[in-house]
């Protein structure tokens, strides 16, 4: 992607905070340098394993209701207008930047982290964050991938970030929704945060540029995770937060591409990240030892509770949120993979959080129905990962992705279709939610089984079983895989009182078919008839 000389002025200019940033030393250092400052600084403290402990106040999620796109000429007839991507006119967003330009000027510190997105040369996007906190540039160093070595000392952003958690936007007076204001800008290629101290909202708004500019150029830009084998192959996980992407791409047999966020080019599959930004909520050396592992020095805990004497972080305490982090370097996943990219998918994995209980554990998909289920993006929006979420919700988000999307679902979807023609790539869905019943009544669905089932898939095990077509869903469902009990498989066998089962089902049928009138007029018969049976 090619580097862009564009520097933001309109009566502000950003570079006298950058310059300040860097006359203090508080610019671009190394890990320990930035941990030694955050500390310093009383952004947070220690805890045993070396890692840094910050609270990120009342907002422990993502703020979607506060997020806006900048009404510009160039972009305008992009962007598909709707309640995620809510419309400023550069009159207010110019107002805001004003004030937030003014209210880091008037800090006593201002710290500043430099990197870049994308692992595939051709794509990479450089970025600059300006924060008034120390943690939060060791958040971005973290997230980030790295620049090469020579490279500071003549940056030039492509994209700026301006993160102000301590300013609080005036909703009357800024037209807003709330204090909180996370706003985007494609001309000026600049994103303003502010009101929220949650580091989730600078990870997210880089991806939602992305989100915007990969597809126009004909790569895919995915929500979810990658692994390759030890023979090249490469696994993708498709799901929102909570849904196992980081945890299930953690594979001690396989290298870690990344965690979160890649792309899908000609060339095959890059991380956009240079790190990882797991959920650690009730995280156990035994279930999740690599990511447990990289929890050390260098490391952010955010709203993880740690006890004050011992100094040992509570991964089972919730009373700040359900919404636990760890944000490290994906060089502390002692399998990572250092080039970030690889080959074309070999296997494609939709993971859902179904709070109904009763999805299968692992489906097969067929073309038509990949399609539908991309579309769909049916999960649970789990407790802490959205301000005003405290149990699973049922949710629909489309592409997996909702929050993120700039552009109309279609262009993904679309780009999506292609690829995995061309490269004849299987499809599964994975239920990682309840069982047994719907939340409160049932139980999650065992990580050991879920792991057992996806290297079955992956090592080609499931295409010699006998599958059974749901009779609610349609789903080809395996009756056997090595290491799990057949009755798993079945979820209406895991149920004590099957009728409830076959109404909860029907119940969620019903929500799918409700949900896809949205794109009926947008795919082909063959995707309508591929959703639930009526």
């Amino acid at each position: 992607m090619a580097t862009s000389t564009h520097k933001v002025t309109s009566g502000t200019d950003l570079s006298a905070i950058a310059r300040r940033a860097l006359e203090q030393q508080h610019a671009n250092l190394a890990l320990p340098g930035w941990v030694e400052l955050a500390v310093r600084e009383s952004d947070g403290i220690l805890a045993d394993s070396g890692a840094l402990t910050v609270s990120t106040g009342a907002r422990t999620g993502r703020s979607p209701k506060d997020r806006f796109i900048v009404r510009e000429s160039d972009s305008h007839g992009h962007i598909h207008w709707n309640k995620i991507n809510q419309p400023i006119d550069t009159e207010r967003f110019e107002r805001i930047l004003g004030k937030i330009t003014a209210h880091l000027k008037s800090c006593q510190n201002v710290f500043l982290t430099d990197g870049e997105v994308c692992a595939e040369p051709e794509q990479r996007v450089r970025v600059r964050l300006l924060t008034e906190y120390a943690w939060q540039a060791q958040f971005a160093h973290n997230l980030f991938r790295r620049l090469p070595p020579n490279e500071p000392a003549h940056f030039e952003p492509d994209w700026t970030i301006l993160a102000a958690p301590n300013f609080e936007a005036h909703p009357k007076q800024d037209g807003v929704n709330s204090s909180a204001f996370i706003g985007i800008s494609f001309a000026r290629r600049l994103v303003l945060i502010a009101g929220t101290h949650y580091a989730g909202e600078i990870k997210k708004s880089i991806f939602s540029i992305l989100n915007y500019l990969l597809p126009l150029r004909g790569v895919l830009s995915m929500h979810c995770s990658a692994n390759i084998g030890e023979d090249g192959d490469v696994a993708l996980f498709f799901g929102l937060s909570g849904t196992g992407k980081t945890t299930l791409s953690a594979d001690p047999f396989r290298r870690l591409i990344g965690d979160d966020e890649h792309g899908w080019s000609d060339a095959g599959v890059f991380n956009v990240e240079g790190g990882c930004y797991a959920k650690t909520i009730r995280l156990s050396p035994q279930g999740e030892p690599q990511i447990w592992n990289a929890i050390r020095f260098g490391t952010v805990l955010e709203n993880v509770v740690v006890n004050p004497v011992t100094r040992a972080a509570d991964f089972d305490d919730t009373r700040m949120t359900e919404n636990t982090r760890a944000a490290y370097p994906l060089e502390f996943m002692p399998n990572s993979e250092p080039s970030g990219r690889g080959g074309h998918p070999s296997n494609i994995f939709f993971l859902t959080c179904d709070a109904f209980g009763v999805l299968p554990p692992i489906a097969k998909l067929t073309p038509e129905q990949a399609m539908y289920h991309f579309l769909s993006g049916y999960t649970a929006k789990v407790a802490g990962t959205e301000t005003g979420i405290s149990e699973p919700t049922p949710n629909f988000s489309t592409c997996f992705a909702a929050p993120f999307l700039p552009l109309h679902p279609a262009r993904y979807a679309e780009l999506l279709r292609q690829k995995m023609q061309k490269h004849h790539c299987p499809v599964w869905l994975v239920n990682t939610g309840w069982t047994g019943g719907p939340y409160k009544t049932g139980k999650r669905m065992s990580l050991a089984h879920t792991r057992t089932m996806l290297r079955a898939a992956l090592a080609g095990t499931l295409a010699n079983v006998l599958y059974e077509t749901d009779p609610h869903f349609g789903l080809l469902v395996p009756r056997e895989c090595p290491g799990v009990p057949a009755q798993v498989l079945q979820p209406r066998f895991t149920w004590s009182d099957r009728a409830a089962y076959d109404a909860q089902a029907d119940k969620l049928a019903a929500l799918f078919r409700e949900n896809f009138v949205n794109f009926e007029d947008q795919v082909s018969a063959e995707v309508r008839a591929a959703g639930p049976r009526g």
